[in-house]
């Protein structure tokens, strides 16, 4: 597989030189300048695009093109949101530029509780615990009637955070759930924005009494519309699951599991229409099977997340080794390159380690940490390629 990288753009504290040196062959970026819903004219997607060949590098995927939200819960706007839509694929085409990786989550992209979960070994990982997240919506956020989406000992655990949470911990939590891990990548809300949870509950009210195959039908309807743009210019969409695989906030969550996926492949069944396999979503999820689904969905993926997730029994969950954890990185390697070994890859959400917390680098895009994962998963293609008979 192409061995790619999650890049920021040229503010970016980790700069492409960085990249080459560690042996990245393509870029996956966005043009975060850009406000959702605008269109992306060829001269920005050119400027960027030259910038990275500068480097020596490609601009492999495009991580993301942003669906927004109007588009999601079916605004009045939609249809235009659409057809700019259609001309920022055409653009990205022109350019040169083919994969685009989405997401169709409502509000929130991904979650976690705890952006620096201390290791055993000193380093660092991404941590969602249900207990922190429910009280967060309970008792933070407020959410009617959110008790009654949680287990009666998850609850349980929100009595006794009641009794030892602080200002300090309730405000690290906001930061933590809705800001710091939203607010770098053309997020609903960004650092510095005054009263985050009030912005939160507005974005959470434009999805009212919207039930899951509504959301189904709203991604129907803009994947069916993108299509024949696609089909003409051959862009690939891949959407990327829900992180983490199930329901919160009170809303639906529609890429979560074999399903899920079955599904949205079918409803619109054209190649253009495939998916990221990010087998650290789907890992997360005790449900998923992560080889199996590789198996199924293989020759429908068009970009692939190379990381994986541990579940504890209580359903809380954490960032793995990329040797560890419930994805199995090892065979999924063998999976991607029998179907296809130029499949683009980039390692995902590494440890925080050797001083990575101390510059300044976006919530789980470390420095050293994803680099060390990026040398595991080397070694782990080199070996798969030489089993496999695969020239590199």
């Amino acid at each position: 597989m192409e061995k790619t990288w999650r890049w920021f753009g040229k503010n970016d504290k980790i700069t492409l030189s960085m990249l080459k040196q560690i042996g990245v062959e393509g870029i996956v970026t966005a043009l975060h300048d850009v406000p959702n819903g605008e269109i992306w004219t060829r001269e920005k997607i050119r400027d960027l695009k030259e910038y990275i060949e500068s480097f020596g590098m490609r601009w492999s995927v495009v991580e993301s093109l942003p669906v927004c939200e109007s588009i999601k819960y079916a605004g009045a706007d939609r249809d235009e949101l659409i057809e700019k839509y259609k001309v920022s694929l055409k653009n990205l085409s022109l350019e040169g530029i083919h994969t685009i990786c989405y997401n169709f989550m409502p509000v929130l992209d991904w979650a976690r509780t705890d952006l620096e979960h201390p290791n055993d070994n000193g380093t660092s990982n991404l941590y969602f615990s249900h207990a922190q997240f429910a009280y967060f919506d309970c008792c933070i956020l407020k959410r009617e009637n959110a008790e009654k989406d949680y287990p009666v000992g998850v609850m349980a655990e929100v009595e006794k955070l009641k009794a030892t949470m602080t200002a300090e911990d309730n405000h690290k939590l906001v930061d933590t759930i809705i800001v710091k891990t939203q607010g770098f990548v053309n997020g609903n809300i960004k650092e510095g924005d005054e009263h985050p949870v009030e912005l939160f509950r507005e974005l959470l009210n434009l999805y009212k009494g919207i039930t899951k195959d509504q959301l189904r039908e709203n991604m129907r309807y803009f994947l069916a519309a993108i299509m024949p743009t696609c089909d003409e210019f051959d862009m690939n969409m891949c959407v990327h699951p829900d992180d983490p695989p199930f329901p919160i906030l009170g809303l639906p969550r529609i890429v979560t599991c074999d399903e899920d996926i079955n599904w949205f492949l079918h409803a619109v069944d054209n190649p253009h229409n495939g998916l990221t396999f990010c087998a650290g979503s789907l890992s997360a999820g005790a449900h998923n099977n992560v080889v199996e689904l590789a198996r199924k969905y293989a020759s429908r993926s068009w970009f692939v997340h190379m990381r994986s997730c541990k579940v504890f029994d209580n359903g809380d969950f954490t960032e793995a080794s990329h040797l560890g954890g419930r994805a199995d990185l090892i065979e999924l390697a063998r999976i991607f390159e029998k179907e296809n070994p130029s499949l683009p890859m980039r390692v995902d959400h590494g440890p925080t380690m050797l001083g990575d917390e101390t510059r300044g680098y976006n919530a789980g895009y470390s420095f050293l940490g994803r680099m060390f994962a990026m040398g595991q998963v080397q070694g782990i293609l080199a070996t798969v390629d030489r089993e496999l008979g695969i020239n590199q």
